[in-house]
């Protein structure tokens, strides 16, 4: 008896595995045209920054060739010595046409720097949506006809994870394969079932329906924005949706130890606010259900485990290539390499529940608000 239900579970996993592939893969086909509403709402583009990463001068650069009509940009810094400021002054001096300013400032509201940082730019917003995204997301020129195309009457917020790209290296194909075949194909194939979770590098929000919430303070009652967005749409009975294709991440150089920290940050986020999912995750792999079939099959076991993984990442790369994702011989290998990962990752995140992020220890009962 044990045995069958241990089988039935393997047989379980894959097929879930194989049907979250295909529902992603579904949101690449042949695109359909993007109809904006007469008239185009105002829209406000807040982009925070902090330093400066590798690929930075290309994705802030990006916010100036967007097509949308009605748009205003602002850029958020907490200090006027912050190097990326100066490149925005650069990059809006030499793109006078552009509706883009950029904020310095920090109003100390939550113990999340992000969101003191952009409550400046939310304050200053003149815009009937406002999308808040990462300075180190590729924005294509339709970036904002994307995020507007996924609003129904019944949703409070437009959300998009990011594909990683450009990755150098092994580590970098690793965060790749995270963001990736993990993250992004979980979120979208939720997503196509009604089931949408937000993610941080993207937040277009109707403005009401946040000012409703308490504004950006009420982001700061959670470990990061991205799990208390979504619970404060869902508070309102609304839903979270997600673009129907992700937005690219230049990647870079990575090592292997900012990828694991990373990684265990984001695990940290996922358990603080979904425990309950997060307590799955350790599933989602292919080798603990491989193991569950060892004692329903014995020694049949080793023969079956080369078509059992065959089929397991042949359908992941299927995905990749058809979506356009990095799917080289390195990224293969990295697929193979996170999933050995998932397992010490899933222990190391339940042994505690902060973490550092930009020198601010973050931690459950920290991230709220620190003034009404």
């Amino acid at each position: 008896m044990i045995a069958a239900v241990l089988a039935a579970f393997a047989l379980l996993a894959l097929a879930l595995h194989l049907a979250s592939a295909a529902l992603t893969a579904w949101r690449y086909r042949r695109p359909t045209p993007r109809i904006l509403p007469a008239p185009p709402p105002m829209v406000t583009l807040l982009r925070p920054v902090c330093g400066l990463d590798t690929h930075d001068a290309e994705t802030l650069g990006s916010s100036f060739r967007l097509s949308y009509p009605r748009l205003e940009i602002l850029f958020c810094a907490a200090h006027e010595d912050d190097p990326a400021v100066a490149l925005l002054r650069r990059l809006i001096a030499a793109n006078p046409g552009v509706n883009a300013r950029v904020l310095v400032g920090e109003d100390r509201i939550t113990a999340n720097p992000k969101l003191n940082n952009l409550e400046k730019g939310w304050q200053a917003a003149k815009g009937d949506f406002v999308a808040m995204t990462d300075a180190n997301l590729l924005l294509p020129p339709d970036y904002i006809e994307q995020l507007l195309a996924a609003f129904r009457p019944d949703t409070g917020l437009v959300t998009s994870p990011p594909i990683g790209v450009r990755g150098e290296g092994l580590a970098a194909a690793l965060e790749c394969a995270f963001l990736n075949g993990f993250q992004a194909r979980w979120q979208l194939a939720a997503d196509s079932l009604g089931l949408g979770f937000a993610q941080g590098k993207t937040l277009m929000w109707r403005r009401e329906v946040l000012e409703r919430a308490g504004g950006l303070v009420s982001l700061g009652r959670d470990l990061a924005e991205d799990v208390a967005s979504t619970k404060r749409v869902r508070a309102q009975g609304l839903k979270v949706r997600l673009t129907r294709q992700a937005f690219t991440q230049p990647v870079g150089p990575r090592s292997l130890g900012a990828v694991w920290a990373r990684q265990l940050r984001w695990a940290r986020v996922r358990r603080d606010g979904f425990a309950g999912l997060f307590a799955a995750e350790i599933l989602l792999g292919p080798f603990v259900p491989l193991v569950a079939l060892v004692p329903a099959c014995g020694w049949v076991t080793a023969p079956l485990a080369l078509p059992f993984l065959g089929l397991w990442y042949g359908a992941e790369l299927g995905l990749m290539r058809f979506a356009g994702w990095p799917a080289k011989r390195e990224d293969i290998i990295a697929m193979v390499l996170r999933d050995l990962l998932l397992a010490p990752l899933w222990v190391q995140t339940w042994r505690a529940r902060g973490f550092e992020w930009r020198g601010t220890a973050m931690a459950p009962g920290t991230a709220q608000e620190v003034k009404a």
